[in-house]
């Protein structure tokens, strides 16, 4: 299939709320989470949602075994999940850095539920029901709120761990999701 180009922070698309799927395992489908999976691929990403890609459905793709980014971060499994349902299994949040393909250069502290239940579907229509928690719980977190139209600056509590990658992370060589 081919990469494709991620849209920016300030693209209308990326503000909408995306549309369910309703037809599983069709070659548009099908040719959409290839290019997803290139995608992600190529720019070495921890996930990618489709409208990030201009394409409004409720899919995303997650997923590394080690991430350049996140070195402390455990493996989180390839992931296809389609019309998700997120469920905290509790109250507790955790902070975090996280960068956004979308949001290019930029990092932000980001609180996110350390606990969460998330439910829907693979590419066949086969159900997923997972509980996860830490890296993996925060992953799905920031992938899925793409599909409500919300990137990650609309959730930092605190701006002043907003900023630039080479600022806040000197130490580390760090790059976008």
């Amino acid at each position: 299939m081919s990469i494709k180009p991620v849209l920016k922070m300030g693209e209308p698309l990326l503000l909408e709320v995306a549309k369910k799927v309703d037809q599983f395992n069709t070659p548009e489908l099908n040719a959409l989470i290839q290019d997803m999976q290139d995608t992600m691929a190529a720019l070495d990403g921890a996930g990618l949602a489709a409208p990030q890609i201009g394409i409004s459905l409720q899919v995303v793709i997650f997923g590394f075994k080690e991430n350049q980014r996140y070195p402390d971060a455990d493996e989180v499994p390839f992931t296809i999940l389609i019309n998700p349902v997120l469920t905290p299994l509790s109250e507790d949040m955790e902070d975090g850095w996280e960068g956004c393909l979308s949001v290019p250069g930029l990092r932000a502290i980001v609180p996110r539920y350390s606990q969460l239940r998330y439910q829907g579907f693979d590419q066949y229509g086969n159900a997923i029901d997972r509980r996860v928690d830490g890296f993996h719980a925060r992953v799905v977190q920031h992938e899925c709120d793409h599909l409500q139209g919300i990137l990650y600056p609309m959730r930092i509590k605190d701006f002043r761990t907003f900023g630039f990658n080479e600022a806040l992370l000197p130490e580390q060589s760090v790059v976008d999701e």
